[in-house]
C-alpha cells in the first residue's frame, strides 16, 4: 500500500541550543539534527535561537532580517537570518548584544553561576517565538503552521501566543529534562507582559513561582518527549518532579518519540576525528584508535586491558558517583577508565583524586572536546552510562553506532535503546548492551562484569558490537513521529 502523500507543513523551531553552532548537551544535537531531517522529507523548518557571540560567528550567509518592537524591557531586538553549516537548515537569529553575547555559556556565566537575567532572556526568545507564531507576523511571507518549542527555555511561547489575542499557529513542546523548569519569581510575569490573571494553578503558577516549563505544559497544543518510557515516567511521582498531575491530566496529548541520532556526524567509517576509520565489518581497527588513545591519555597502552568509557555532564542524575563506588575493584582486575565531562565540583575533584591515585588506568578530562568525545566513543570497549533518569540519551546510541556496547540503567530511553545481552537475546539477535535495574553501585558491578565476562568471549562480543551497528539509529522514524504529531493538530 501506497503511503499517503502529506503536504508540506511550516515550522518553526524554537531551541536554546543547536550543535554546530552551540552546545551544552544533547538539546543541541536534537536542534542540528530534527530539523534537517524534517527538511529531508520535504517540509519548511526554519530555527530560531538566541544569537550568542558563537552562533552569529558560524551562520553562513547570514544577513539583516527585521527588528521586532516594543518589547518589555528590552524594546526592540533585530533577527539575522542565516544557514546552518553543513545541512543549509535555515536559521534566525535574535540579536540582542545585551542579553547573549557574552563571557560564558548559554545558561551559566564563566564561573558557572546562572545568569540572574535568565528569565529575561529566555523570556525574550519565547515572546519572539509567540510574535513570528501570529498569523499578522512581522515575517508576513513566512507565517508557521506548527511553532515547536523545546524544553524551559522556550517554555513560555505556547502561554504568550494563549494570550496574544490574535490567532496563531498551533504549538508543540518537547521537554527532554522535566527537571529543568525555568522557575522564577512572580514578579517577571508582570516583567515579561504576561496578563496577571494568567497567574494561578491553571495557568503559569507553579508553587508559588513562575514556571516556563509548567506554562509549556499547560498551555501547549501537544507534548513530546523524547522516549517512549519517559513519556509514561513523567507521570508518576518519582519522575514528575511535582507536574505529575498536570501531564496525567493531559495524559491524551503526549506523546513519546524516541530521538535518533546524526548518522553522518557519529559515523566510525567517516568520522575525520579517527586516525583509523572502521565499520561493522573492520571492527580490528578499534583496537589501534584505543591504542592512539590510550597513548592520548598517558595510560598503559596494553590492547587486552579493557577501557572503560565515560562521556558525561557530572551530575546526580547521571550515576557516576556510583562508577566511583565501585572503581577501584573494576582497575583492581586491570580495567582502565577514561572520562570526559564537567559538572558538580565535587564529582569533578573525586575522579581527579583516583586519576591522581590510578595515573596509568585512569584519565579525566574536564570540560567539553568533540573531538576526544568521538575518540573515547570509537577507543573504549564498554560505555558506561548509569543515569538515575535519563529521558533519552544520546551517548548511549553512539556507543551502539561505534561497536562500543553500552552499560546502562533501565529509565527512560536508555530502556527504549538497549536491550540486555542474555541467553534469548543473542538467540534472537537484539543484544546489544548491558541493562541493570537499581541504582546501587553493587548492580552496577555486576553488570559490568557480565559485560567483561562477554568482552573475553571474542566471537559473542563481536555478535553483540555488530548487532549495535545493525541498528537503525536515524532520524527517519522520529521524523516521521513528529509529523504525525504536527499533522494531528491540523
Amino acid at each position: 500500500m501506497s503511503r499517503q502523500k502529506v503536504n508540506p507543513l511550516r515550522v518553526l523551531f524554537v531551541t536554546s541550543e543547536a550543535f554546530p553552532l552551540i552546545k551544552t548537551g544533547g538539546l543541541a544535537d536534537v536542534s542540528g539534527s530534527l530539523p534537517a531531517a524534517l527538511r529531508e522529507m520535504g517540509h519548511d523548518v526554519r530555527l530560531l535561537i538566541p544569537g550568542y557571540r558563537q552562533v552569529t560567528e558560524k551562520l553562513q550567509n547570514a544577513r539583516q532580517l527585521l527588528q521586532i518592537e516594543q518589547l518589555p524591557m528590552v524594546g526592540s531586538v533585530g533577527l539575522l537570518a542565516g544557514e546552518m553549516p553543513g545541512t543549509g537548515v535555515p536559521v534566525m537569529a535574535i540579536l540582542a548584544p545585551q542579553l547573549y553575547e557574552r563571557e560564558g555559556g548559554p545558561y551559566l556565566d564563566a564561573k558557572g553561576r546562572e545568569w540572574l537575567d535568565n528569565p529575561l532572556r529566555f523570556g525574550i526568545l519565547s515572546l519572539v517565538a509567540a510574535t513570528l507564531g501570529r498569523k499578522d507576523s512581522p515575517l508576513a511571507d513566512w507565517i508557521p503552521d506548527i511553532v515547536h518549542v523545546n524544553d524551559w527555555q522556550s517554555g513560555l511561547t505556547p502561554a504568550f501566543m494563549r494570550h496574544s489575542g490574535a490567532p496563531c499557529a498551533k504549538s508543540v513542546l518537547s521537554i527532554h529534562n522535566l527537571a529543568f523548569q525555568g522557575n522564577c519569581a512572580e514578579e517577571w510575569v508582570g516583567k515579561l507582559g504576561l496578563p496577571h490573571h494568567a497567574y494561578h494553578i491553571n495557568g503559569l503558577e507553579y508553587y508559588g513561582q513562575l514556571s516556563f516549563l509548567k506554562a509549556g505544559v499547560y498551555y501547549a497544543d501537544s507534548i513530546t518527549t523524547v522516549s517512549p518510557t519517559y513519556a509514561a515516567e513523567i507521570q508518576t511521582p518519582d519522575f514528575g518532579f511535582g507536574m505529575e498531575g498536570l501531564l496525567t491530566n493531559r495524559s491524551k496529548d503526549i506523546h513519546g518519540i524516541l530521538n535518533g541520532i546524526d548518522t553522518n556526524e557519529w559515523n566510525p567509517a567517516t568520522d575525520p576525528h579517527l586516525a583509523h576509520p572502521y565499520d561493522e565489518n573492520s571492527l580490528d581497527e578499534k583496537i589501534r584508535i584505543k591504542q592512539a588513545l590510550q597513548e592520548h591519555l598517558g595510560l598503559t597502552q596494553d590492547a587486552d586491558a579493557p577501557l572503560l568509557g565515560m562521556v558525561s555532564r557530572l551530575t546526580h542524575q547521571k550515576g557516576l558517583d556510583l562508577v566511583l563506588e565501585c572503581a577501584k575493584p573494576l582497575l583492581a582486575d586491570g580495567c582502565q577508565l577514561a572520562l570526559l565531562g564537567g559538572g558538580e565540583p565535587m564529582l569533578e575533584h573525586s575522579f581527579w583524586h583516583l586519576a591522581l591515585e590510578y595515573p596509568q588506568q585512569v584519565s579525566v578530562n574536564i570540560g567539553y572536546n568533540e573531538p576526544l568525545s568521538h575518540q573515547i566513543m570509537a577507543g573504549a570497549d564498554i560505555f558506561l552510562m548509569p543515569s538515575r533518569f535519563e529521558p533519552c540519551g544520546l551517548n548511549q546510541m553512539y556507543g551502539l553506532r561505534y561497536g562500543t556496547p553500552p552499560v546502562v540503567r533501565r529509565p527512560g530511553g536508555l530502556a527504549d535503546s538497549v536491550q540486555d545481552t542474555n541467553p534469548a537475546s543473542l538467540r534472537d539477535g537484539s543484544a546489544n548492551g548491558f541493562v541493570f535495574d537499581l541504582a546501587n553501585a553493587s548492580e552496577l558491578l555486576a553488570a559490568i562484569r557480565h559485560a567483561l565476562a562477554c568482552y573475553r568471549n571474542k566471537p559473542e562480543w563481536r555478535q553483540i558490537q555488530q548487532n549495535g551497528m545493525h541498528c537503525d539509529l536515524s532520524w527517519k522514524h522520529s521524523a516521521e513521529a513528529y509529523q504525525g504529531v504536527y499533522q494531528s493538530l491540523l
